[in-house]
């Protein structure tokens, strides 16, 4: 069997309740592994699990279990406290994918922008260009301040631009909540194209619907634990089992 394309080994992560608090000096040489603080609580606890090339990923559980703090760590925004996690490959972010433009400049230039920053040469954009603009519907805003589009053509532009990038590794976590149902299902066709391409997918979702439709392989998170490494199905059901979903 080939390596994989993530590695994540014991992987745990802790966060302030209070962003006010302070850590003592004596924190500071505190061993990695260290119990939380009253004011610290884990979001992510020992969690392990490999992926392998062009599987498709469904991480389920409640809200605030650490499903999007899970795709963070594996896009390498945010680090461990504890444990490992490897990534061979680059990866293509659906998470929050508004974040990286610019109010102020177009939305011309917010794609040149954003997708140099993920990579692509100009040139690369160039040849793309149209083609972005196309999927996204927007061609007649092209010289709109990005800050005046409303919140569903922000997030048309944004996947536009990330799902075509050539990253082996996509990240997804409901940002196609919003917009229109056509679009919606416009989007997870490319999703499909780029599974059947042999990309990685990770995909975080409350529709089970989607869950099913995209993946075959489930993590199911509670309390920031892993509890069940599954086919999608036997989470989903036991998912529904512990919450009556």
């Amino acid at each position: 069997m080939a390596a994989p394309v993530i590695q994540v080994q014991g992987a745990g992560i802790r966060f302030k309740r209070n962003r006010r608090s302070r850590r003592s000096f004596k924190d500071l040489f505190a061993g990695r592994k260290r119990r939380a603080r009253a004011n610290e609580f884990w979001a992510l606890r020992e969690v392990s699990f490999d992926v392998q090339q062009g599987e498709a990923i469904g991480v389920v559980g409640r809200n605030g279990q650490g499903k999007s703090t899970l795709l963070k760590l594996v896009a390498e925004v945010i680090l461990p406290d504890e444990g490992s996690v490897s990534v061979h490959g680059g990866v293509a972010p659906l998470i929050e994918i508004t974040g990286g433009f610019v109010d102020d400049l177009t939305v011309r230039e917010n794609v040149y922008l954003t997708a140099g920053l993920h990579g692509m040469t100009k040139a690369e954009i160039t040849a793309r260009f149209d083609e972005i603009i196309d999927f996204a519907e927007i061609g007649d805003f092209l010289d709109t301040p990005y800050k005046h589009l409303s919140s569903g053509m922000k997030v048309r532009i944004a996947f536009a631009v990330i799902s075509r990038l050539e990253e082996p590794i996509i990240l997804v976590d409901e940002v196609l909540a919003v917009g229109d149902k056509g679009f919606r299902e416009k989007c997870y066709q490319r999703i499909e194209e780029l599974l059947a391409g042999g990309r990685t997918l990770f995909f975080v979702s409350h529709n089970e619907k989607d869950l099913r439709r995209f993946c075959t392989r489930g993590l199911y998170l509670d309390k920031g634990a892993l509890v069940l490494d599954a086919p999608i199905d036997d989470v989903l059901d036991r998912y529904n089992a512990d919450y009556g979903n």
